[in-house]
């Protein structure tokens, strides 16, 4: 399809949180997407800024594209084709499209960024391609953006007698490994996860409402949240599990969520430690898979990983403007 035959495709332009109804039809979108690709098509930051009415959803941009009643599905009555959200991070912000499964190949990602270039520009602005599809690649291509940053997911599926390969959870001397309290550990643990991930651009600005809209969700589990402290109480490292529920054809798979470990305790032992616990957890309980994410140009993460048992599953490409 031509750029011109999307000229009668509706393109709704809004900014903080959706109304109920077109939230509504996002999270159709989105699963739909998911149950064709395997993989989410938005980050989770932008899935909980969309559901949220606070503040920080102010700066959120969103533009929704609807197909025009001869085009839409009559089995379904969908007619939102495509969505694009541009969340703040890293300032100038960040972009993810989704396209219906039912509308690929007909121009939607195309006039999706031609809008958003008529409504704001594209100065400074990122994109993610969650999954790297080569569609995502050539619309950034045709736009001069070039892959900046490689995001792998890893993936341990359990053998037999894999979860006794596990090394044994040594903790440092002095330290003790205790599960996440509620209504207690929320502040000091986001001092500690702002000092483990002071140069990561999405992990390190988490805040307690970042948080707490986390720990609203069905699948958060204190439980699985396991947080390794000092004489003092003080956090040293942190392993927050999470248990994905069974989702249409795709089974229940535990993730390795968030390992952190404060600039004090680094290089004893600990990120291992943690690791090889919230690993053990999710195996006792009955998830033969367990999956991660981690920057591919983490070298002492990604060795860390491959030595306990994980294998590169999957990636998600960030692409910024090409470099003058």
């Amino acid at each position: 399809m031509s750029e011109t035959e999307t000229d009668n495709w509706p393109v709704r332009t809004g900014s903080g949180a959706p109304e109920p109804e077109a939230l509504r039809d996002i999270m159709a979108l989105v699963a739909a997407a998911f149950d064709t690709d395997g993989n989410p098509p938005l980050s989770e930051q932008t899935l909980v800024e969309l559901a949220s009415p606070a503040a920080e959803a102010d700066a959120l941009l969103t533009l929704l594209a609807y197909a025009p009643e001869e085009k839409s599905d009559p089995s379904t009555g969908q007619d939102l084709a495509g969505l694009a959200v541009v969340s703040p991070v890293g300032g100038s912000g960040v972009l993810e499209i989704v396209v219906h499964p039912n509308y690929r190949n007909q121009g939607v990602g195309t006039l999706l960024v031609d809008k958003l270039k008529a409504n704001r520009g594209l100065a400074g602005i990122k994109a993610w391609s969650h999954g790297d599809h080569e569609a995502a690649a050539d619309l950034a291509a045709r736009y001069g953006y070039v892959a900046v940053r490689e995001l792998w997911r890893m993936r341990l599926i359990r053998t037999h007698g894999s979860d006794q390969a596990l090394p044994e959870a040594v903790l440092p001397p002095g330290v003790t490994l205790r599960t996440f309290i509620p209504g207690q550990d929320e502040h000091a643990w986001l001092a500690a996860n702002a000092a483990a991930f002071a140069h990561h651009p999405e992990q390190g600005s988490m805040t307690l409402s970042d948080l707490q809209a986390r720990m609203t969700e069905r699948w958060f589990d204190p439980a699985g949240f396991f947080l390794a402290t000092d004489a003092e109480g003080t956090i040293l490292g942190f392993h927050w599990t999470k248990v994905h529920p069974e989702t249409g054809h795709h089974p229940s798979l535990g993730e390795v969520y968030v390992v952190g470990v404060t600039p004090q305790a680094q290089g004893s032992g600990l990120g291992r430690t943690l690791s090889t616990a919230g690993i053990r957890y999710l195996q006792g309980r009955g998830l033969s898979a367990i999956m991660l994410y981690v920057d591919a140009d983490n070298q002492a993460a990604v060795s860390l990983y491959r030595s306990l048992g994980f294998t590169r599953w999957d990636a998600d490409v960030m692409y910024g403007p090409r470099p003058e």
